[in-house]
């Protein structure tokens, strides 16, 4: 019975670390996530949606209006309305039914600018929409590499707690053997507490790390991933200026504002056209079934009627007015994206080669400082060199491991930075 409690408690351990066993995750895959569960994809897929429908709304009005009535009253005999208006229409007993058609002839304009205005606006949203995509891409590609970064940083301070526990347990013994002073020892148990300080720090960042990367992925939960090392990206381009040109045709935020301007200019030769006639034709029948005398049992009428605005308080060329200027500042919003978005392709671009160039330095730093920790490590135990030599060597040599590790994500972040500037998001 023992032994078989064993065995239960073992395969459930054995389940439950399956189930809690971290996620293998490459970048293409993370991306993948975020733009089908990702609340700002969502809400901006919604928006292109709702404006698509607008134009439908607008282009409604080409089409005849058509209504069915059915009216019943009573009225006092030889009674008719006699206040609130100029006519006197007799009121008559009656129940009748009834249909009404009206068509519109023309409206010199409006409707066709206001057809064309929202088709643009519906555009407008979709870029947005390629534009809100592009902002939650970057900002996976950001949180992937700040977890990337914290586990390799993490790596790194587990080896240095390691080795550094081992120096101070070599100097412990050696100061117990009468060779060292219990200065160095305590120098190298204060190397150790730093270690493990570092040690500390990295696991809290990854940590921090992953809720950051669940949130950019859409999860409401952290999710415990194994992140996959992506290759380093390709050589720059000698000159920003052909990025800059590639981001002026391909910026999302860019095509937005365009179509917002020439929405805005649709929009305004709309407001214009309320100032031209309108035409359009009416047509009503019905049958009464029942009424007084006087009436007849059908009824049907036809007209045409043109509608000339003649005074209104200003209201039109007040409307007119303010959707030209409407599209004036449509106009200077764009020429200023288009100044910050040139201005932000090169600060990524100059960022992007720093980065890259840091990668090489870095390694040459490692490089150096690994072999003045030999060396320092070589002469302390040789007795030629100070505890202090060697705490400083150590300390440099984890500083440059981490500034290596951090080198390459950096550079890979920046490539991804820069993508985004130049609309290859």
């Amino acid at each position: 019975m023992r032994y078989a409690l064993i065995s239960i408690l073992a395969v459930s351990a054995t389940l439950n670390a399956s189930t809690d066993a971290p996620r293998r995750l490459t970048l293409k895959e993370a991306e993948q996530i975020a733009l089908q569960a990702h609340p700002q994809i969502r809400a901006a897929r919604s928006n292109a949606e709702a404006a698509a429908e607008i134009p439908t709304e607008y282009r409604s009005a080409y089409y005849p209006s058509v209504s069915a009535n059915v009216t019943g009253g009573g009225a006092m005999e030889n009674s008719r309305i006699a206040a609130g208006g100029l006519n006197n229409p007799v009121v008559y007993d009656r129940f009748a039914t009834g249909v009404n058609v009206s068509q519109m002839i023309t409206d010199f304009g409006r409707t066709s600018n206001l057809v064309e205005s929202a088709r643009l606006r519906a555009k407008e949203q979709n870029s947005t929409l390629n534009a809100t995509r592009a902002q939650v891409l970057v900002q996976v590609d950001r949180t992937y590499y700040a977890v990337r970064r914290a586990q390799s940083v993490l790596e790194v301070a587990q080896k240095t707690v390691a080795a550094r526990q081992l120096v101070a347990d070599q100097v412990k013994a050696l100061a117990e053997s009468k060779l060292k002073s219990s200065v160095d020892v305590s120098f190298a148990n204060v190397n150790l507490s730093e270690a493990k300080l570092l040690l500390v720090s990295a696991q809290n960042q990854l940590k921090a790390s992953l809720a950051d990367l669940s949130t950019s992925l859409g999860y409401s939960s952290e999710q415990q991933f194994e992140l996959v090392d992506e290759e380093l990206p390709g050589q720059l381009p000698s000159t920003s200026n052909e990025l800059i040109k590639a981001a002026e045709d391909a910026r999302p935020e860019i095509a937005a504002l365009r179509l917002e301007e020439s929405a805005a200019q649709r929009y305004a030769k709309a407001e214009r056209a309320l100032s031209y006639p309108t035409v359009s034709t009416l047509f009503t029948a019905g049958y009464i079934p029942g009424g007084q005398s006087p009436l007849s049992d059908r009824w049907v009428a036809a007209g045409i009627n043109l509608n000339i605005p003649v005074f209104n308080g200003k209201l039109y060329s007040a409307r007119y007015k303010e959707a030209q200027y409407r599209t004036e500042a449509a106009a200077q919003k764009l020429k200023d994206l288009e100044n910050q978005v040139a201005r932000d392709v090169r600060v990524a671009y100059l960022n992007a080669v720093t980065a890259y160039d840091r990668i090489d330095l870095t390694r040459q730093l490692l490089d150096q400082a690994r072999l003045a920790n030999d060396l320092a490590k070589s002469r302390y135990e040789l007795g030629l060199g100070s505890i202090v030599e060697l705490s400083q060597a150590q300390l440099n040599q984890t500083s440059a491991e981490i500034a290596g590790v951090s080198a390459r994500y950096e550079y890979q972040l920046q490539r991804s930075i820069l993508d985004f500037q130049v609309g290859a998001k």
